[in-house]
């Protein structure tokens, strides 16, 4: 094991002094931080400027009742004048301003239950929407013009709510109440399986370098040297833990910019205090076992290729595999409880990124599928790491072509 951390920390002294390793190690977050923070910063100045001007004509005193609101909402961005003028007048001067509309509220609108407004040209399109805000407190008017007792008046204003529930397929046939759903505050449960995502992109990422590294020593001949020094299977896992702690410092270095964008984008949102919980703890463990397995695959598929350029299709098969959940996110984010989402959880390559996903959106975590799902990843991961070891051990040593898939199934069976 003294030989494999040697390894690694080879690795790492070898890749931290890259340049193309600290460019991206600095620019993929700088991006991140261009696209996050430019469209917050561009729509601000929309809104100090696309202000739309309501001309508002309000003879049932309507207005006071949905200012708080209007002002509460940032959908809303309305510079509302009160006005006495007619029709006619308004009309005339409607015609002369962008954006800007002339709202008309007296005793025919409630009797016909009709708003009627005067659009200005290049009205903002979004304010046949906003203006529905104005229904409510109108049809409170009318139901108190209705001479309805107070009992009856608050039943009629009250909304009607929706509440979705489940039946358990199975033989009990019992209802149960959905589990599926982001809760009163999705940011205390998005938050850590964005962080324990943001670990297993990059360490991924990082373990693809794995791939390259070891086909890189293989074209540039240097491998049976180091092979003289140490093993195949300790070569193999050196190279495992150096890119492990490559794409931690990768996260570390991200963090930095990550997080204090989160604190001042969410200032509403303790984000520290949501982060820093138990569950973050188990995401991050989900996310360094499927850099595991990952890890064992690219290692030993780059001691099957002649040089990085030229693997074939097969090759690039399996290094989509770290992809492959991005086809069932659909079915999960609509269905988490769902046959599709249960079954992906249990396939290694998917497992690691499904189950995040899904534990970001229940509200009660599902632990006897948690244990079996991460029980299966163990036993993959030891399962890989053998097979990769044989694969690892003979590849890295063959010379001008890439190993078939039936030449690689021949060293698995030796």
């Amino acid at each position: 094991m003294r030989n494999s951390f040697k390894v690694g920390k080879w690795e790492i002294k070898r890749n931290i002094k890259n340049k193309s390793f600290i460019i991206s190690l600095f620019l993929t977050p700088l991006i991140f931080i261009i696209f996050a923070t430019v469209p917050n910063l561009l729509s601000d100045n929309e809104d100090q400027t696309s202000a739309t001007k309501v001309y508002m004509n309000d003879e049932l005193g309507v207005w006071e009742m949905v200012e708080p609101f209007i002002e509460d909402d940032p959908m809303i961005n309305w510079e509302v004048v009160p006005t006495t003028d007619d029709w006619d007048t308004m009309e005339d001067r409607i015609a002369t301003q962008a954006n800007s509309a002339y709202i008309e509220l007296n005793e025919e609108t409630i009797d016909e239950s009709v708003v009627t407004y005067i659009a200005g040209e290049g009205l903002d399109p979004a304010f046949d929407g906003q203006i529905r805000i104005l229904e409510q407190p109108l049809k409170q008017i009318q139901l108190q013009q209705a001479d309805l007792t107070e009992e009856q008046l608050q039943l009629a204003s009250m909304p009607i709510h929706f509440e979705s529930i489940e039946t358990d397929e199975g033989a009990t046939g019992e209802i149960e109440e959905a589990e599926a759903g982001l809760g009163a505050d999705p940011f205390e449960k998005g938050i850590p399986a964005i962080f324990a995502g943001l670990i297993l992109f990059s360490i991924v990422i990082t373990g693809m370098m794995i791939f390259q590294s070891a086909s890189q020593e293989k074209k540039d001949k240097v491998a049976e040297i180091i092979l003289s020094s140490v093993t195949p299977g300790e070569l193999m896992q050196g190279k495992i833990l150096g890119y492990f702690v490559l794409g931690l410092i990768q996260v570390g270095v991200w963090l930095t910019f990550a997080l204090p964008l989160a604190i001042w984008l969410l200032e509403d949102v303790p984000v520290l205090e949501y982060l820093f919980v138990p569950e973050t703890a188990i995401l991050v463990f989900i996310a360094v076992l499927g850099y595991l397995l990952f890890a064992s695959i690219f290692v030993g598929l780059g001691a099957t290729l002649e040089d990085a350029a030229s693997g074939s299709n097969f090759q690039g098969m399996v290094m989509m595999l770290p992809f492959l959940p991005v086809i069932f996110i659909g079915p999960i984010v609509s269905d988490p409880t769902g046959t599709i989402a249960q079954v992906t959880s249990y396939i290694p390559f998917t497992s690691p990124t499904v189950l995040i996903l899904r534990l970001a959106i229940l509200d009660k975590w599902p632990w006897l599928e948690i244990l079996i799902s991460i029980a299966i990843l163990l036993v993959s991961i030891w399962i890989f790491m053998k097979l990769a070891g044989k694969i690892f051990k003979v590849g890295i040593l063959i010379y001008g072509k890439n190993a078939t898939p039936q030449e690689i199934w021949k060293w698995l069976r030796a």
